[in-house]
């Protein structure tokens, strides 16, 4: 795992959306596995920024999302579909058609999780996204999650519930459950770029790269990847 420690999150954002430019400017046609939650909403204003200043094209760039909430429709302002549509999607002016996320409002959870599995099997990633949660969880793989794992339904861990909880009005609003990429999709990646930013992630940092690859770290797996950068602040990376 190649680490990279960043004086504050401005120069985390910055440094990230280097990684990312360069793929998508090397391949006009990648796949790109995105993330939301706050920490890339850095790299997400440098990439527009990009986009805007030099034309970089994604006309042809595809996406798939690692998580959906269970029981919000794209619709929803607190959706992770509305999430990239307003914070990346229409600031780069990609076709809708070339993204891709799991359905919230899917009454077969089952069907759901294996249309999405099938849909990664066509889309191998170019480059994966991951933001760290504080308990170690990557996309919404609580501890305890099989590393063989596909797209499952997950119920959230009360940590991650209360993570969350400051993006919507009230903790009661926030799903207790969300459709979530496996592990097993993640790491089959051919590169990996997970961001990790603030105090609060100092610990699952720490675990991630100098624990033991256990479950019980979901994060600690990508350890065994070929080709995984990690870009920390110096607050997250305090415990390195």
């Amino acid at each position: 795992m190649k680490i990279i420690i960043t004086k504050d999150y401005e120069e985390l954002s910055a440094k990230a959306a280097k990684v990312m430019l360069e793929v998508v400017k090397d391949n006009p046609y990648a796949v790109l596995g995105l993330a939301t939650g706050t920490t890339p909403l850095g790299l997400y204003a440098h990439m527009i920024a990009d986009h805007e200043k030099h034309g970089t094209s994604y006309a042809h760039i595809r996406t798939v999302n690692l998580d959906e909430y269970k029981g919000l429709a794209k619709t929803h302002p607190q959706s992770y579909a509305y999430f990239m549509r307003k914070n990346l999607f229409d600031g780069l002016g990609i076709d809708p058609e070339n993204t891709n996320i799991e359905n919230g409002m899917a009454a077969d959870e089952a069907k759901e999780c294996a249309r999405y599995d099938a849909l990664l099997e066509q889309l191998p990633r170019d480059l994966q996204l991951l933001g760290l949660g504080s308990n170690g969880h990557i996309a919404f793989n609580e501890p305890g999650t099989p590393f063989s794992s596909g797209t499952h339904v997950v119920t959230l861990a009360e940590s991650t519930v209360k993570d969350n909880a400051r993006l919507f009005d009230d903790i009661s609003e926030v799903p207790r459950k969300a459709f979530t990429m496996g592990i097993k999709q993640i790491m089959q990646a051919k590169k990996i770029l997970i961001l990790a930013s603030g105090a609060n992630k100092a610990d699952a940092v720490c675990k991630m790269v100098k624990g033991e690859v256990t479950e019980a770290v979901p994060a600690s797996v990508l350890q065994l990847h070929p080709d995984c950068i990690l870009i920390a602040d110096r607050e997250a990376a305090a415990k390195l």
